[in-house]
């Protein structure tokens, strides 16, 4: 009975619940799309994107995202993940299930083939536990088997709420303008040294964090 309470809690009850919650913000985000034109043109060039970005910024991009159809998502197999993959699975994500530690090997291989068939990617650099801006390798690793570019993706609210949480995990507050940024393309070749692949990977972190920077000033800085 236990186990079953548990299943319904987590498959459906809070998936719901944070689908209505997701949903009804969203609804009153002001968004601005900056740099719009250039992913959409990188989209029609290569048939595809990957869209990195950080755990702590993913909330406004959940819903906006879902525009994106068809789009996948990686997202661990732990429990946590469990609700986060029926939450974008309702808003219209596919979610492919693995991680670096479970099943990861399954997941690039099923990403590889769903990018091949016309799915942009979605991927958290930094989740599911951080830590905070650190750009793992499973980004670079699903460029290298898909072949479609790294683009970091930044949202940034100018009124939030920040929770305690080990990435600050931001949620914009209700009528609150919001940006969705775009950066730049960053490729990522098949064949790659341990250390050629390093310098890659710090480049899309340093990427990542000019643009996170950039666009939080945007806003005036006695704004919460």
């Amino acid at each position: 009975m236990k186990k079953r309470w548990k299943k319904f809690l987590y498959s459906w009850l809070l998936p719901y619940v944070a689908l209505i919650v997701v949903k009804l913000l969203s609804l009153t985000f002001r968004v601005e799309r900056i740099g719009e034109d250039r992913e959409q043109a990188l989209i029609k060039k290569d048939g595809g994107i990957i869209y990195a970005s950080w755990h702590q910024r993913f909330f406004p991009g959940i819903a906006f995202f879902a525009t994106r159809k068809p789009i996948t998502i990686m997202i661990s197999q732990s429990k946590d993940g469990e609700m986060a993959a029926r939450v974008v699975a309702i808003l219209g994500w596919l979610p492919v299930r693995g991680s670096s530690t479970r099943g990861g090997r399954e997941a690039l291989a099923e990403i590889k083939r769903l990018s091949g068939s016309g799915y942009k990617i979605g991927h958290i650099v930094d989740g599911p536990q951080g830590p905070f801006g650190v750009v793992k390798a499973g980004l670079l690793r699903i460029a290298q088997v898909s072949g479609k570019a790294i683009v970091p993706t930044i949202t940034s609210a100018e009124k939030k709420w920040v929770l305690n949480s080990w990435d600050r995990f931001m949620v914009p507050k209700p009528f609150s303008r919001v940006k969705i940024r775009f950066g730049d393309p960053i490729y990522v070749p098949a064949d790659l040294s341990e250390d050629a692949f390093e310098q890659k990977r710090l480049e899309v972190e340093k990427a990542m964090y000019a643009l996170y920077e950039d666009t939080d000033r945007m806003w005036p800085q006695d704004r919460a």
